[in-house]
């Protein structure tokens, strides 16, 4: 689902040392206005801001490594917890999971399909695409709306929960909606409005701005 995603940060250089040199993405692009990566099929950016922005991004792994990609990143980073553990699995999703965070306390989730396989040792060539990108925004139902009309369908609700966590997407890509101020999963951090912009594969483009409007081109 997702071709392009577009984050913001003022924190531009902090976040270009720790995704190129702690993660070692292979940057393809950089200026002093943004940098952008390869996640797999999937590319994302940050681009420089005076905001000060937060955001949720998963990525995508196969099933079979998903304790090779633990260790992978326990010599890079510091896995969260909650409730004790640092891994989780989601059964309506058949996946695994884990999570930390990059050095402006956005919540990266790595997510192993359980039904994906791939049979080599853990690296950044194991990052199959982007999997979840969070929008946060006051007007929950009013986005969800917007972008079931472009064929972006609920997954789990029978209608979009405004106070809640709601899935927008199938198969193993989601469009997380989000109000303000609801804990991130295995985070002390709150989900907070910030703007990026998302071109899909079908070449639509979502963009939200600081308020968290959503326009659809």
């Amino acid at each position: 689902m997702f071709k392009t995603v577009t984050l913001y940060t003022n924190q531009l250089k902090q976040l270009r040392g720790f995704y190129g040199n702690v993660l070692e993405l292979p940057i393809e692009q950089s200026t002093d206005e943004y940098f952008q990566l390869s996640i797999g099929t999937s590319t994302l950016i940050f681009r420089h801001s005076d905001l000060q922005t937060s955001y949720h991004f998963a990525i995508n792994i196969p099933g079979n490594q998903f304790t090779l990609a633990k260790h992978w990143a326990k010599e890079r980073v510091l896995l969260n917890r909650e409730a004790s553990v640092d891994e989780i699995y989601y059964a309506r999703f058949e996946a695994d999971a884990f999570y930390f965070e990059d050095p402006t306390g956005n919540v990266i989730e790595l997510i192993a399909r359980r039904n994906v396989d791939k049979w080599s040792d853990f690296s950044i060539e194991s990052f199959l695409n982007l999997s979840e990108v969070s929008i946060t925004t006051p007007f929950v139902e009013e986005t969800g709306e917007k972008l079931q009309s472009i064929g972006i369908p609920i997954s789990g609700h029978v209608q979009i929960e405004p106070d809640e966590l709601n899935f927008l997407g199938k198969k193993d890509t989601f469009i997380l909606l989000v109000p303000p101020q609801r804990k991130w999963y295995f985070s002390k951090n709150m989900s907070k409005t910030s703007p990026l912009e998302i071109v899909l594969e079908t070449g639509k483009e979502i963009l939200v701005n600081r308020e968290g409007k959503i326009t659809i081109q």
